[in-house]
C-alpha cells in the first residue's frame, strides 16, 4: 500500500512539473520574445514570485517520493524509481543555479534598466529553461512506464489463467455416459494420443477412470 501511495504520488508531481516546465518552454518563452522588453521584465518578475512557491515546492515532493519509492524497491523498479529522482533534482539544480540568478537581475532591471548585455543573459536563461524541461519530461516518462510495468499482468500468471481455465472446461468422463474426447499433441517425431481407461466410443465402464498416454511415431 505504501509503495502504491509513493508511486501515485511521485507520478502525479512529476507530471505536474514536466506540464509545467513544457507550458513555460512551449508558450511563455515565445511570448516573452514577442512583446516588447520591459513588458517582458514586468511580467517575468511577477511571475517568478509565483513560481518560487510552487515550482521548487512540486520539485521536491517529486524528488523525495521518487528516492523514497526507490529505497522500498528492488531490482529495475528501484533503478527506474532513482533515475526519476536524480532527473528531478538535476532540474531543482539547474533552477537553482542557472534561472534564479538570472531572475533576481530581471528584478533589478525591472525597477531600473537592462544592461547593454541583456539579450545574451535572458539567452541563457532560456537554455537553462530548456534543460530543466527535458529532464522533467525524462522523469516523468520513466515514472509512466514504471507505473505500467508493476501494473501490468504477467505472460506467466496470463499462462496460469488460461490454464486454470481449461482444467475448468475440462469434461466429465461420467457425464451422459459417453467418453470423453481424445486429445492429440505433437511433439517433434512423435504424436501423443491422450485416452481414457476404461472408455470405449460407446461410453465408460463403472469405476475410476484415469488418463493414459499413447504415443507412436508419426508416418
Amino acid at each position: 500500500m505504501r509503495t502504491r501511495l509513493l508511486q501515485g504520488l511521485s507520478l502525479l508531481s512529476t507530471g505536474l512539473l514536466a506540464g509545467a516546465f513544457s507550458y513555460g518552454a512551449a508558450n511563455l518563452v515565445p511570448t516573452f520574445n514577442a512583446v516588447p522588453l520591459d513588458m517582458r521584465l514586468d511580467f517575468h518578475a511577477e511571475l517568478m514570485k509565483m513560481n518560487g512557491i510552487t515550482v521548487q515546492g512540486t520539485m521536491a515532493i517529486s524528488a523525495l517520493s521518487s528516492l523514497a519509492l526507490a529505497a522500498l524497491t528492488r531490482g529495475r523498479t528501484r533503478v527506474l524509481a532513482a533515475t526519476a529522482g536524480a532527473l528531478t533534482v538535476a532540474s531543482f539544480v539547474i533552477t537553482r543555479f542557472g534561472n534564479v540568478p538570472i531572475n533576481g537581475r530581471i528584478k533589478q532591471w525591472a525597477a531600473t534598466a537592462p544592461p547593454t548585455d541583456h539579450a545574451g543573459i535572458l539567452h541563457r536563461w532560456e537554455l537553462f529553461n530548456y534543460a530543466r524541461t527535458l529532464t522533467a519530461v525524462v522523469a516523468f516518462a520513466l515514472l509512466a512506464f514504471l507505473v505500467l510495468r508493476v501494473t501490468a499482468p504477467s505472460r506467466g500468471s496470463l499462462g496460469r489463467e488460461s490454464q486454470a481455465a481449461t482444467s475448468q472446461r475440462r469434461p466429465d468422463p461420467h457425464r451422459h455416459g459417453r467418453a470423453p474426447p481424445t486429445e492429440w499433441m505433437r511433439t517433434g517425431w512423435t504424436v501423443v494420443r491422450t485416452a481414457w481407461s476404461g472408455c470405449a466410443p460407446g461410453g465408460c465402464a463403472p469405476g475410476p477412470v484415469r488418463p493414459i498416454m499413447v504415443v507412436s511415431r508419426q508416418a
